[in-house]
C-alpha cells in the first residue's frame, strides 16, 4: 500500500478533523451563547464541559491509533482502559481492554485500528473486547445489530487501497497497511450478531 501513502494520509487528516470538528464547533456555541447571555449558565458550561472531553478523549485516542508508534513505547493497561472508555463516553458503544501487562505501543495501535473497525459495525453500539495470546490479538465486537460493509472489509486483505474509501473508515487501510509491515497475519470474520478480528 506503500504507492497510496500520499492518499491515505490525506483520507486520515479528513476523518480526524471530521470527528474533531463537531465537539470544537459545540464549544464554539456554547461560547457565543454565554456572551449573548453575558455570564455563562449552567447549561452552557455543560456543553462546553462535555465538547471538551469528547474533543480531548478522541485527540488521546487517535494519537495512538493513528499516530507514530516506537517499538520503545509501551503502554500499561490502566492507560489503555482509560483511553478507550473515554473515548466510548456515556454512549451506546463499551470497551473491554482484557489484558493485564504493558504492552508496545505497536500492539496497542494495531488493537485500537481493530477497535475502530469494529465500532464500524456496530450502528446501534454494543461492546468491543480486546484480548491477547502469546502472540496473537483477538478484537470482538457484539451488539444488537451488526452491519458488515463487505467492500470495506475486504480492505483488510488488500495491499492496495479500495477505490473510493471513504475517510471515515480509513481505519480499515491503516490496520491492513500497519499489519503488513508487522508481519502480522490478519483474519476477519462475522456473522449476524458479532464480528472478530484476529492478529497473529
Amino acid at each position: 500500500m506503500r504507492d497510496d501513502s500520499a492518499k491515505l494520509a490525506t483520507l486520515v487528516g479528513s476523518r480526524l478533523c471530521h470527528d474533531l470538528v463537531s465537539p470544537v464547533g459545540a464549544i464554539s456555541n456554547g461560547l457565543e451563547l454565554i456572551a449573548l447571555a453575558g455570564k455563562p449558565g449552567t447549561e452552557e458550561m455543560n456543553l462546553i464541559e462535555a465538547s471538551c472531553a469528547s474533543a480531548t478523549a478522541r485527540i488521546n485516542f487517535f494519537r495512538v491509533a493513528f499516530g507514530r508508534a516506537s517499538g520503545e513505547q509501551m503502554i500499561g493497561p490502566r492507560e489503555a482502559r482509560k483511553v478507550l472508555e473515554q473515548y466510548c463516553g456515556a454512549g451506546r458503544l463499551s470497551a473491554d481492554w482484557q489484558i493485564g501487562d504493558d504492552k508496545a505501543r505497536p500492539e496497542v495501535q494495531l488493537a485500537f485500528l481493530a477497535f475502530l473497525c469494529c465500532e464500524s459495525a456496530l450502528p446501534q453500539g454494543g461492546r468491543v473486547q480486546i484480548s491477547n495470546g502469546e502472540q496473537s490479538w483477538r478484537i470482538s465486537a457484539t451488539g444488537p445489530r451488526v452491519n458488515v460493509e463487505k467492500a470495506i472489509w475486504a480492505q483488510l486483505s488488500s495491499d492496495r487501497l479500495i477505490e473510493d474509501l471513504p475517510p471515515s473508515r480509513v481505519h480499515f487501510a491503516c490496520l491492513a497497511d500497519l499489519a503488513t509491515q508487522r508481519n502480522r497475519r490478519m483474519k476477519a470474520s462475522a456473522g449476524e450478531a458479532a464480528v472478530t478480528i484476529e492478529l497473529t
